[in-house]
């Protein structure tokens, strides 16, 4: 096994705490370091500040074997360390834009923390996992002398010694720390050899897949060690979300073909995904994609060709599909309800995805906000992010059951396959509602012959 290394993780959202528990679980010491003080006293109470299976277990297992720790204090997290992530958020900004405010924030105090630490043993690698634009590389790394020089007089600049490596993410929402321990692959960038040494020696125990795991069914296998320059694993980020993204939408344009012509979407996507150029994932035709990864990533990299008079035709059309998804779930409830004016409709899951609470851009609020201005009452069930959605979506009435959310319901819609909304009982739902008793299964999740024999009318996306 490799080196036990000394980590600081900066940021301890959604992805420095799997990336932090993740490394303290193959045996490395971890600190995170977050500004948010209700958060670090949180997590040293075991309270997650997420919603991810598996994650409280993780973070446990960590902080009960002593590998795992949070704090307030950033110079002695990063002063203590051999490599530091950046793990903090890049919100999307003007025109699409990554902000990367918080990442100049955090170069330039690990600059100051390495000035006033100069008998370091070895130089301390910065490794970025914040989502960012091609080129931040080498802007962290000015950023980290800048930083140090506003110490100023302290060192001389050969004695603050470190580099810069991208770190990709590549973590699902509702699976993240599975993708954490067992990856498709690691990807690095760097510019210096001895970084990406640094970094191979960190990642050992997860590339080797050396580390116990109970009970997994996964074979070990190596994982995949990608070494690229800053730039191309920067571009691996980006190019890997918009595909998704494309995929996706690719899909969804088939599946309105599929209705035209009588064609059966999925048996399209089997037939297709089969083919092992293709491959069977995110070929699921529905109201498209949502969530924090996807719409930020291809509104970044679509921001960043126009810096160089660029235009990506495709992707731009891949938004463009994507958000007429949305349309078309308002279009199906009118085709059978008419007016929406005073209906009730029931929205069945309101997270972007199942397994999560994450609300940003999901499906669920500009369906929720569209049907309300059209006059409908509109009640969302979630079996986790219901509060958070109604705090988001004032005009939204929430239940947190199932049956409540139906009980009188004109229509309902499927927005988030969840285990409890694909379960239900249809012939209890179609019990509840109101005629028609439209079902607008946006995920196509349930078995259609089942909803109609319940008594429901049911409506997907690609088949009849």
């Amino acid at each position: 096994m490799s080196r036990v290394a000394d980590v600081a993780v900066v940021g301890a959202g959604y992805v420095g705490l799997v990336t932090g528990a993740s490394l303290a679980r193959v045996g490395h010491r971890v600190t995170c370091v977050d500004k948010d003080r209700e958060r670090v006293a949180g997590l040293q109470q075991g309270r997650m500040p997420v919603y991810e299976p598996g994650l409280e277990e993780l973070v446990a297992r960590g902080v009960g074997a002593g590998r795992l720790s949070f704090t307030e204090g950033f110079d002695a997290a990063v002063g203590g360390a051999n490599v530091v992530f950046i793990a903090v958020d890049t919100p999307q900004g003007e025109g699409g834009a990554a902000d990367l405010s918080n990442v100049s924030s955090v170069a330039r105090s690990i600059g100051r923390a390495l000035a006033e630490s100069t008998r370091r043993a070895r130089p301390l690698v910065v490794a970025n996992k914040s989502t960012v634009p091609v080129g931040s590389g080498d802007y962290v790394s000015v950023l980290i002398r800048e930083g140090a020089d506003e110490v100023g007089g302290v060192h001389h600049p050969e004695e603050v010694r470190f580099g810069v490596a991208s770190n990709p993410e590549f973590l699902r929402e509702g699976s993240a720390v599975y993708d954490s321990l067992f990856p498709d692959r690691i990807v690095v960038g760097a510019e210096e050899a001895w970084v990406v040494d640094v970094m191979r020696e960190l990642y050992g125990p997860v590339i080797e897949q050396s580390f116990p795991v109970e009970m997994d069914p996964r074979p070990r296998v190596t994982v995949p060690f990608v070494v690229t320059d800053l730039a191309s694993a920067e571009m691996i980020k980006y190019a890997a979300n918009a595909f998704l993204a494309t995929k996706v939408s690719f899909i969804n344009e088939i599946s309105d073909l599929c209705e035209l012509t009588g064609a059966d979407v999925g048996s399209v996507a089997t037939g297709i995904g089969l083919d092992g150029r293709i491959g069977p994932r995110f070929l699921n035709a529905g109201i498209g994609w949502g969530g924090s990864c996807l719409p930020k990533d291809v509104a970044a990299l679509r921001s960043i060709a126009r810096e160089y008079q660029h235009e990506t035709r495709l992707l731009d059309a891949t938004v463009a599909v994507n958000d007429r998804r949305r349309e078309l779930v308002v279009s199906k409830l009118q085709r059978d309800l008419g007016t929406l004016d005073g209906k009730r409709v029931a929205l069945l899951g309101l997270a972007f995805k199942p397994n999560t609470d994450d609300l940003r851009e999901a499906p669920s609020l500009g369906i929720a906000a569209e049907l309300c201005s059209l006059g409908a009452l509109v009640v969302g069930y979630d079996p986790v992010a219901a509060k958070a959605a109604a705090r988001r979506a004032p005009d939204l009435l929430v239940a947190f059951d199932p049956h409540e959310a139906l009980e009188g319901a004109h229509a309902a819609v499927v927005v988030t396959e969840w285990s409890e909304v694909r379960n239900l009982d249809l012939r209890r739902v179609a019990s509840l509602m109101q005629e028609p008793k439209l079902l607008i299964d946006g995920r196509n999740a349930i078995d259609p012959a089942a909803a109609r024999e319940a008594g429901l009318l049911y409506r997907g996306f690609g088949h009849d």
